[in-house]
């Protein structure tokens, strides 16, 4: 066994998806988004081009080589985001079509991160008018009922689904709109404590339940949860992490603030949490921040609200590998946090923070986790 865990959250909207087509046209995917973005001031990189071309993750095929190239280097997991409405799934097939039925799925794991935020359309998003809201975040009892029975069929009992001490892993993204669906924070934990018997007589020792905390909204629609160390250990949670840095401190510097910069504040933050939450605490690298290609590229560029936001600069793999290091240190200083973190991201392409290999800087990234996390293995 590794003496880390290594997570990497995956967004999968890189595939085509039903729901995508029929308001965007055949085949799309956010490629498109990647395609078309532009420089916005001098000196910024855009666009971003995937050294494997534009794959289709639903694709097995495909799959396998990001498994391959994801394993080589010392990830242990994708931590895809996951999505379920009142009406069903969303991008399931990147994971359902893609990992699960990758020649290769046993070299490494994945668990589901529920992404529960409100879908709007932000692709892209134009400053003439607020974003339409397409998929509300909030799902009736009913809808949860019928989502956690379909996941511990379809996920839970497949040979690489991650576990902790034998018990599937599931994150919850937006702890304060799982509390809206159910109403109150007393009715949430009984909900969950069905989610944790259901999985218990599907022959499981049990369900790890992992929140994601934040204290910066980005997205819109998004509110920072007050008190989330009395909530989430309320509702029965076992594990806190985080998605991304963004969500902990700001970018103030216009229109990139230094990488190293705030490097130096998340790790304040890695500090902060852990000693704030009574549950074990899995520290998040970010390898970048820039989500332009997400505008409308003729709109103006500023500082306005997400997606129109400041960039992280500087962030090469080398400054990427000084961050992987800092984390290393925060793990072996704090044990109660079982060696375990999340990496933004295998590949947040619209949001410039991916390790899968660019024509830029290849294998870079993903020679970072390596050199820190698998040397002499």
């Amino acid at each position: 066994m590794p003496d880390y865990t290594v997570v990497s959250f995956y967004f999968p909207n890189y595939h085509p998806d039903a729901r995508n087509q029929a308001r965007k046209g055949q085949g799309w995917t956010e490629w498109e988004l990647v395609k078309q973005a532009t420089p916005r001031y001098p000196g910024h990189v855009q666009p971003k081009v995937p050294l494997w071309g534009y794959t289709d993750e639903s694709n097995p095929a495909d799959m396998a080589q990001k498994i391959d190239a994801a394993a080589d280097h010392g990830i242990d997991v994708f931590l895809f985001d996951w999505y379920y409405y009142n009406d069903g799934p969303f991008l399931e097939r990147g994971v359902e079509q893609g990992f699960m039925k990758a020649a290769n799925c046993r070299r490494m794991q994945f668990g589901l991160m529920w992404a529960n935020h409100d879908w709007f359309e932000i692709h892209p998003a134009t400053t003439k008018h607020k974003p339409d809201l397409v998929y509300p975040g909030t799902v009736t009892p009913e809808t949860f009922e019928k989502m956690t029975d379909y996941i511990i069929a379809t996920y839970f009992k497949h040979p690489s689904c991650w576990k902790i001490d034998g018990c599937p892993v599931f994150s919850v993204y937006e702890i304060q709109t799982l509390v809206k669906s159910f109403g109150g924070i007393d009715a949430t934990a009984k909900a969950l404590q069905r989610f944790r018997e259901k999985t218990k007589a599907a022959g499981f020792p049990g369900l790890h339940l992992n929140a994601v905390a934040w204290g910066i909204s980005m997205l819109p629609g998004e509110t920072a949860v007050k008190n989330p160390e009395q909530t989430v250990k309320q509702m029965g949670f076992d594990s806190i992490t985080s998605y991304v840095w963004v969500h902990d401190v700001p970018l103030p510097q216009s229109p990139e603030t230094p990488y190293k910069q705030v490097l130096e504040q998340a790790c304040q933050a890695w500090e902060k949490s852990v000693a704030k939450y009574p549950l074990p605490y899995f520290p998040n690298v970010t390898m970048g921040w820039d989500s332009s290609p997400r505008c409308t590229q003729s709109d103006p560029w500023g500082n306005t609200g997400y997606p129109f936001t400041n960039v992280m600069g500087g962030n090469t793999p080398e400054a990427f590998k000084g961050a992987l290091e800092r984390v290393k240190a925060f793990l072996d200083a704090h044990p109660e946090c079982h060696k375990t973190f999340t990496i933004n991201c295998w590949n947040e392409w619209t949001e410039g923070s991916y390790l899968e290999p660019d024509t830029k800087n290849k294998f870079g990234y993903l020679e970072a986790v390596k050199a820190v996390f698998k040397q002499g293995q």
